[in-house]
Order: C-alpha cells, then sequence, then structure tokens
C-alpha cells in the first residue's frame, strides 16, 4: 500500500499541525510551572501548599505524555522524509490507512504496538 504524494502531503501537514499544538502546550505547561514555583511560600495555608504542589504535578505529568508524543509525530516526519512513512517500524509491514487516519503519528501496526507495550518486543 504505498501512499500517494497527495496523501503524503496531507499527514505531513497534519503532523506539522499537531507539532505545534503539542509545543505550544509543554509551553503553556513548563511557563505554568515555574510561575507557580516563584510564587511558592507565599499559600497562607499548607492545605494550599498542597494543592499548588498537586497542580504542579499534574502539569509535569501532562507535559512528559506531551513530550512523549511529540517524540512520535517527529519519527512521523522522519519517515515521510525517508520515504518509509505507513511502514511499521518493527515489521515492515505497511500500516493501515485507517490507522493513520486516526493516529498520523503511528509507527508501528496495531500488533507490534501491542506486543511493544507488553514488553515483547
Amino acid at each position: 500500500m504505498a501512499l500517494s504524494k497527495k496523501q503524503l502531503e496531507d499527514y505531513k501537514q497534519r503532523l506539522e499541525e499537531i507539532r505545534a499544538q503539542i509545543t505550544n502546550t509543554i509551553r503553556g505547561t513548563s511557563e505554568d510551572v515555574k510561575e507557580s514555583q516563584d510564587s511558592k511560600g507565599y499559600s497562607q495555608h499548607q492545605a494550599d501548599e498542597g494543592t499548588d504542589d498537586f497542580g504542579r504535578t499534574v502539569n509535569l505529568e501532562i507535559s512528559n505524555k506531551e513530550s512523549g508524543v511529540l517524540r512520535q509525530v517527529e519519527r512521523a516526519l522522519e519517515k515521510i522524509e525517508e520515504g518509509t512513512y505507513g511502514v511499521c517500524d518493527i515489521t515492515g509491514d505497511a500500516i493501515p490507512e485507517k490507522r493513520l487516519d486516526a493516529v498520523p503519528y503511528a509507527t508501528m501496526t496495531v500488533a507490534a504496538q501491542e506486543k511493544f507495550e507488553k514488553g515483547l518486543l
């Protein structure tokens, strides 16, 4: 299943949009964490500080997940440049278009992804 030039351009555009969104989200989260760090110690009650710490932890966790997706987006863009987009990194099988439509940064087939996540690969 070779993707047409038009399909590759469409996927590339979607990936670049996703990359821009994630980058902005990460930047905003980082700024929020920095701002809350700067204001630490000004809470009037220990419970307020606990809430602030919890908020920072949640923001950092979101940022870590977004960074992981960003790495996958970058890899998918590399694969477009290499001419291997739509081919599983693990098995070499074609990644179905329905999967690419749903997850344009997918670099593995569903079966390979499941094995990878279970630690079997």
